[in-house]
């Protein structure tokens, strides 16, 4: 029997497409949840280690911190400072998912998609593992890192997954990584709130990497097509035609399916044409990159700086919380492509930019109130980023030609990471510059 006759309704109607959309925002969801959680969890796990053993040295090629005196203490400046800004969390959890972008789209279409998510399933296991038993801050920067490479990894694959299901999954996927936000920050600041210790918290969290092989092996409903265990040659194995017209429910799409046949043909993307393909993807990279920066140069290098001390939460408390409203804006504005799709993603690059700089001169000055306004605007930063992140991704895939966007969907997913190495970079100077005051 032909697969692409099967008539089972669940298999190529709404059913399926229900069970897509719901797979691919689990997938989200556990793709970014170890790598949330590690920047929630970023100054709890650079107070731990201090207070363990004060005058330990760090390894500068993992925390890219060597030139911080250990003088530097908490006390010794009016910020309330770690000796270890937050940003060398953010570029082990960073750096690794940057390089596997960079590189993994050229050769990545020869490792099949099921080895992929079980790869992505140990690293991030192994992640929780390493830091709730860590005793020393490698060993903590070290499953940060496993983290990183497990939501790397993972994004560029789940995205050039998204090609061969309706366009509809990418608001799941959208919408399930902004579900990871909430739930990994939520979840840890309640837990650790509620009285438990970040290591038993962390080890709680290990059912999240066993969701993601649920949601991939048993939800998902692909088509007789997918290339499931076996590598492919191409980046865009095109689905038949009669399985795309079963997965389609957009009229632009059915316009798509018109196009010349050999449009739609499955063929090896030669070097010259993964460049030229890259070149046209700048026009969405580039602002994706600068949203990116600017939200992390406030999440990692100034949140932690904005300490009220006549709060009624403490310094680690109001920081964990900055994190979870933050990620509640990305989870509204991720989850907003069903009703407003945004073309103009140069404002939303500027606007956060706007962002940045106030909350740069509000901890300088340092006249902002209470906590209260950092609250909101760190919600409507969220708003920003979240807005930016999901409106890239479906212009991609919208103008994108069929042959082309396995890889470009891959590629340009390097944009946001990018931007989050080089706002890690830009955060020490300003933390040791406000820590020596």
């Amino acid at each position: 029997m032909d697969p692409t006759e099967n008539t089972d309704p669940d298999s190529t109607g709404r059913g399926a497409q229900r069970r897509n959309w719901a797979g691919f925002w689990l997938l989200g969801l556990c793709n970014n949840f170890a790598y949330v959680v590690m920047l929630s969890a970023a100054h709890d796990i650079l107070k731990k280690q201090e207070s363990q053993n004060a005058t330990a040295s760090v390894n500068s090629s993992v925390t890219f911190s060597m030139d911080f005196q250990a003088g530097n203490s908490s006390n010794s400046s009016s910020y309330d400072c770690n000796p270890v800004s937050t940003a060398a969390v953010l570029l082990a959890d960073i750096l690794p998912t940057l390089v596997i972008k960079l590189f993994a789209p050229f050769v990545i279409h020869k490792l099949p998609y099921g080895v992929r998510v079980l790869f992505c399933v140990v690293m991030a296991a192994t992640s929780f593992l390493l830091v709730s038993f860590s005793s020393a801050v490698w060993t903590s920067i070290l499953g940060v890192i496993f983290a990183s490479i497990s939501a790397g990894l993972g994004e560029l694959s789940f995205l050039s997954l998204t090609v061969y299901f309706s366009r509809d999954v990418l608001g799941g996927w959208g919408s399930g990584t902004g579900g990871a936000g909430v739930a990994g920050a939520l979840l840890y600041s309640g837990l650790i709130q509620a009285g438990l210790s970040p290591q038993i918290t962390l080890l709680i969290m290990l059912v999240v990497p066993f969701a993601m092989l649920v949601s991939y092996f048993f939800l998902l409903v692909p088509p007789p097509s997918f290339p499931q265990w076996r590598s492919s040659d191409t980046e865009y194995t095109a689905v038949g035609s009669e399985e795309r017209r079963q997965l389609m429910d957009d009229p632009e799409e059915e316009e798509q399916e018109k196009s010349p046949p050999e449009n739609r043909t499955s063929r090896l993307l030669t070097f010259p044409e993964k460049l030229q393909v890259i070149k046209g993807l700048l026009k969405f990279v580039l602002p994706l990159g600068l949203v990116y920066f600017a939200e992390y140069f406030i999440n990692q290098g100034l949140m932690e700086l904005l300490f009220f001390r006549n709060f009624f939460l403490s310094h680690a408390e109001q920081y964990r919380w900055y994190q979870t409203l933050y990620q509640v804006g990305v989870l509204l504005s991720r989850s907003s492509l069903c009703c407003i799709k945004i073309r103009k993603l140069w404002a939303l690059s500027l606007l956060q930019v706007v962002n940045a700089v106030f909350l740069l001169f509000a901890v300088r000055y340092q006249f902002l109130p209470s906590a209260w306004l950092v609250f909101a605007i760190v919600l409507y930063e969220g708003l920003l980023g979240g807005a930016a992140y999901v409106n890239t991704f479906y212009f991609i895939s919208k103008e994108t030609e069929d042959r082309y966007r396995e890889f470009a969907m891959a590629a340009a997913s390097v944009g946001d990471s990018l931007g989050i190495a080089l706002a890690g970079l830009a955060a020490f100077p300003v933390h040791r510059y406000f820590c020596s005051l």
